[in-house]
């Protein structure tokens, strides 16, 4: 009998056993892979990053190195260097997670666990019986209804991390977070890349004026966008595809050897035989309460099986305060201050309420921005797309996002999020030091901004 069984070893499983374990908890991880970490360190998060860092060096040499006194003779590109360095992140990686649940004392089982009752689950034939039970089965990509993923001519973004080489021409059918990383990467490579979007505008979420100068930047890039169109077919023929796309009531066919689809992606829910124990889901999302517990006190779900974004760090907190729920600690993740992400360059980073969602919200709301091409260090980097923004409330001065499109925007981005964790206002993040030069005084340029008393602009 276990104290606690976690089924899914992503960064909300894996994360949620190590503390369950420091909790003093007999505690079991199960996975259906060979390695551990889940989508995020193998098929996600983690190779994507390293492609991205590996096209922008390439991009860097070949688009800015004479400016910056570097000059070379017969640039290319090794994609199969490319991916085999890019494998050998994910396995240093994998095998590190699973030296922490190793060393942690952690009983790891490999297979596919679905409940017998609330107490009892099944894997690989045998019964195990715990007390507690945390499900972080995380998320699959969502395939188009009429175009099955193959992962050669119509991947999914598992597929497109792994393609033999560099594509010609690549058509990405969504331009979420998912669409305009892989699309940059294939971008920077050389690759034709048009994305098709349903909506309007692309990466719903951000904050709209980072999301107009976003796209922007892109299109500048290279990137073709359809947006307002709507993709209606897809027909594969000798390994190419043909793809039919609606814009706005004229149809077009577009030709691509690889078609990339990242319309979202589902919780993975299906294999746990939820509806043995009576737990409903609503399009596979698993209800719970503010402590994470289903209907059943002692099955509790994290992560993308349940209401929120699709973020690894955010399910590595819920896993953290699951756990120590499960202890019996008082524990809760402040989901205002959960940062968002998108790896392109320039990057792009958020946390907090954007302009629009504060003023949904009913706030006056106080804004200011401050241009990367007014900071010293983006000067001295030849890297000035962007700008920070700062959001605030008139009435209490408070600070309530920050948003960010711009070089090293992801580490950036902590400065918010310990502002916001810590309540602070707009007037002391604006009065705070910040070294010289650096990127992060745009903050403080930003905050500065919207109290009136900019200095640099």
């Amino acid at each position: 009998m276990y104290d606690v069984v976690v089924i899914g070893a992503g960064p909300g499983g894996y994360v949620a056993a190590i503390r369950a374990a420091q909790l003093g908890m007999k505690t079991a991880l199960i996975e259906k892979e060979k390695t551990l970490g889940g989508t995020c360190l193998n098929v996600g998060c983690i190779p994507s990053k390293a492609l991205l860092q590996s096209s922008e060096h390439y991009n860097m040499i070949e688009n800015h190195g004479k400016e910056h006194g570097i000059a070379t003779k017969g640039l290319s590109v090794n994609f199969k260097q490319m991916m085999k360095r890019k494998e050998g992140v994910v396995e240093s990686l994998t095998a590190g997670v699973a030296g922490l649940v190793k060393r942690n004392k952690i009983e790891r089982i490999e297979g596919t666990a679905t409940f017998i009752n609330p107490n009892q689950i099944q894997v690989n034939g045998e019964t195990i019986d715990s007390k507690s039970f945390i499900i972080a089965t995380g998320s699959e990509p969502i395939p188009l209804p009429f175009a099955p993923f193959d992962e050669k001519v119509i991947v999914s973004s598992t597929g497109v991390l792994s393609l033999p080489k560099i594509p010609k021409k690549m058509i990405v059918v969504g331009a979420g977070v998912i669409g305009v990383e892989l699309a940059s990467v294939y971008n920077r490579l050389g690759t034709k890349v048009t994305i098709v979007e349903m909506l309007d505008y692309i990466t719903p979420g951000v904050d709209g004026a980072i999301c107009k100068m976003f796209l922007q930047i892109l299109r500048k890039q290279g990137l073709e966008f359809h947006l307002g169109a709507k993709v209606t077919g897809i027909d594969v023929k000798k390994g190419k595809a043909s793809v039919g796309v609606d814009l706005g009531g004229e149809e077009k066919k577009l030709d691509a050897d690889v078609v990339l689809v990242a319309i979202g992606r589902r919780p993975y829910t299906e294999e746990l035989g939820l509806d043995a124990i009576g737990i409903e889901t609503n399009r596979g999302m698993i209800q719970v309460d503010a402590n994470f517990r289903t209907k059943h006190p002692n099955i509790l779900a994290i992560g993308d099986v349940i209401d929120g974004p699709m973020l690894a760090h955010k399910a590595s907190e819920e896993g953290i305060a699951a756990a120590e729920v499960l202890a019996g600690l008082h524990s809760h993740v402040n989901y205002i201050a959960i940062p968002s992400v998108i790896y392109t360059h320039p990057e792009v980073a958020g946390t907090g309420l954007t302009e629009e969602e504060a003023k949904a919200h009913g706030f006056q709301v106080m804004i200011g921005k401050f241009a990367f091409k007014g900071n010293a260090r983006a000067r001295c980097a030849g890297d000035t797309d962007g700008m920070v923004k700062v959001v605030g409330d008139k009435e209490s001065g408070r600070l309530l996002g920050v948003h960010i499109i711009g070089p090293n925007a992801s580490e950036m981005i902590g400065e918010g999020v310990i502002a916001l964790e810590k309540r602070a206002t707009v007037e002391e993040l604006a009065v705070a030091s910040h070294a010289h030069p650096t990127l992060c005084e745009s903050i403080k340029e930003a905050a500065l901004n919207a109290l009136g008393r900019a200095i640099h602009m």
